[in-house]
């Protein structure tokens, strides 16, 4: 009769070793989590308006998501409500992909800058990219580039704070690969510029990578103050 070969766990021993391997991814993401946390509350809040959105009709949605726009009008009448409450709204429905994009890109900024830092340079692009970019809109409808409903477009999301947050992610960048790394950003922004059919918000993406990077001396002492926490071995 042929002997019976051990399996994985025969002993225990392999059980063990995946309940541990387990165990620890699920330690690791816990961590990632919690010490990202400015990321993962937006997030949440995100998905929470998402599901509200999800439940309105598309003509209610629109009235609703207007009113919360940093369009001209809005702007004109509650610049700081609406500076605030469009970056609580996702403008389609689809909360998934934010949630991978935070996680890659918020998440590693908040981690290296810290959540005061992350979220100067995410306040300071959403905020800087909605003001040059609806500057824009008003100049292309005082020379009738543009109508003069546009004064009252659909303008909500996250994205101008997220492509701020993508440009100042440069300086994490190891040195090697940092040229490299902006090249393909200003190129991924840019491209949609210089096209046909550019709208504001191409503008206000561009604008927001800009301002990322002039973000620099957030990151600089950012890296000093790791290096007095951790200074190098002598």
């Amino acid at each position: 009769m042929p002997r019976e070969q051990p399996g994985p766990s025969a002993d225990g021993n392999g059980s063990t070793r995946t309940d541990d391997h387990h165990r620890t991814r699920s330690t690791a993401v816990r961590h990632w989590i919690a010490t990202a946390p400015g990321t993962y509350i937006w997030l949440a809040v995100l998905f929470v308006t998402t599901v509200v959105l999800h439940r309105m009709s598309p003509g209610f949605e629109e009235e609703f998501l207007r009113d919360r726009s940093t369009n001209l009008h809005e702007l004109s009448q509650n610049p700081v409500r609406v500076l605030i409450t469009s970056a609580l709204w996702i403008d389609g429905g689809r909360w998934l992909p934010y949630a991978v994009l935070f996680t890659v890109f918020h998440a590693t900024a908040e981690h290296w800058l810290g959540t005061l830092r992350w979220l100067a340079v995410a306040v300071t692009a959403h905020v800087v990219a909605t003001l040059v970019s609806e500057w824009v809109l008003a100049w292309a409808i005082r020379q009738d580039h543009a109508p003069q409903s546009a004064a009252n477009t659909l303008d909500v999301g996250v994205s101008y704070a997220l492509a701020g947050v993508i440009a100042v992610l440069t300086y994490r960048v190891p040195r090697l690969w940092r040229y490299a790394y902006v090249f393909a950003v200003l190129v991924f922004y840019g491209i949609p510029l210089v096209a046909d059919g550019r709208t504001f918000t191409d503008v206000g993406h561009f604008t927001a990578v800009l301002t990322g990077l002039a973000c620099y001396p957030l990151a600089r002492s950012r890296r000093k103050a790791q290096e007095t926490e951790h200074p190098a071995a002598q």
